[in-house]
């Protein structure tokens, strides 16, 4: 209520001097019957003044409400002049203190948990090295063990590399901070994934061919572009056809890795970058995670390369655009 009125005081001040004060005093000069013309000129005027210096009193909060785009910061009033503004004011930056603590204590929390997730991975990384390595020093000691520790090193593998996502994930969240554009041969890297991946090519029984020259050079981070291409691939073999060939090659600017397999259904295609959603095949298979293709989209917006996901006549391509990066090196 005392807000209400103080807000209000100028209405309040001007209805008495229109209707009670101005009345009584042209009434006593020359009466108010022969001067009523006079009197409705009088209180326009006296209306417009008032409406005139309460819009110069709240013109900032005016132009600030009324504009579109704005910052949050810049919906609190820092200079107001009416009794409303002050009020408005004072709980906005009450609002402001409150998000600005909260948002500080969901950063130390993230920060605090992409720790834990680091020491954890690094911690299970380690048995499972030793048994990949029991698994290949123990496999052709005994031949009749051979298929048991075969599937034993498979599971380790599914294993290391749910452990290499999730390390990755836990990273990506401060991916700006660890960015490092260099000039970089591009041949060279999509070798190491391949080279990564041989055990996985060869139980899958598909082959992979890259078509790169070596003089082809990007501009990009090597660290991130090897987790991209390392995806990619892993998801190429995972869902290839049996003795098919995955191609990798380089045209105008693109790098395009292909695969023969079943064609994902165009309902699917942009769905397919969700976190965690893992589609149709990925049901059917049940080793997706739905964590690969979103790491691969947030990587490559964060590295501004475009790129681009066409399945057609069971035929699946990834592009991914390196031509503005290379215009933005050479300018």
């Amino acid at each position: 209520m005392k807000l209400f009125l103080k807000d209000h005081i100028s209405f309040i001040f001007l209805y008495i001097m229109t209707f009670i004060s101005l009345p009584i005093l042209i009434h006593r000069l020359d009466g108010f019957e022969n001067h009523y013309k006079y009197f409705l000129f009088l209180a326009f005027i006296s209306l417009v003044l008032f409406l005139g210096f309460r819009y110069l009193r709240r013109k900032k909060m005016y132009a600030g409400i009324s504009r579109k785009g704005m910052h949050p910061e810049e919906l609190l009033i820092y200079q107001p002049m009416a009794s409303f503004e002050k009020a408005y004011a004072a709980q906005l930056q009450s609002i402001q203190s409150l998000f600005l603590s909260r948002d500080e204590e969901y950063k130390q929390f993230l920060s605090e948990q992409q720790v834990m997730i680091s020491h954890a991975v690094h911690q299970m990384k380690t048995p499972v090295s030793v048994i990949q390595l029991l698994t290949q020093s123990n496999q052709w000691k005994d031949p009749s063990l051979l298929v048991e520790w075969q599937k034993v090193k498979r599971e380790c593998d599914k294993l290391n590399f749910s452990l290499n996502q999730l390390l990755i994930y836990s990273r990506s969240t401060n991916l700006l901070a660890d960015l490092k554009v260099e000039r970089i041969p591009l041949k060279a890297v999509v070798q190491e994934v391949i080279n990564d991946l041989k055990d996985y090519f060869i139980e899958e029984e598909i082959f992979p061919k890259s078509m790169i020259r070596e003089d082809i050079v990007v501009y990009s981070d090597r660290k991130w572009l090897k987790v991209v291409i390392y995806q990619v691939l892993s998801n190429a073999v995972k869902y290839g056809e049996k003795g098919s060939t995955v191609t990798i090659d380089y045209e105008n600017g693109q790098l395009l890795i292909k695969n023969k397999g079943e064609t994902i259904p165009e309902s699917e295609i942009k769905r397919v970058f969700e976190l965690f959603y893992t589609g149709s095949k990925g049901r059917i298979k049940g080793e997706a995670t739905g964590i690969g293709l979103y790491l691969v989209k947030r990587i490559l917006s964060t590295l501004s390369h475009p790129y681009t996901l066409h399945s057609a006549h069971n035929e699946t391509t990834f592009t991914i655009d390196f031509s503005e990066s290379m215009k933005s090196a050479a300018e």
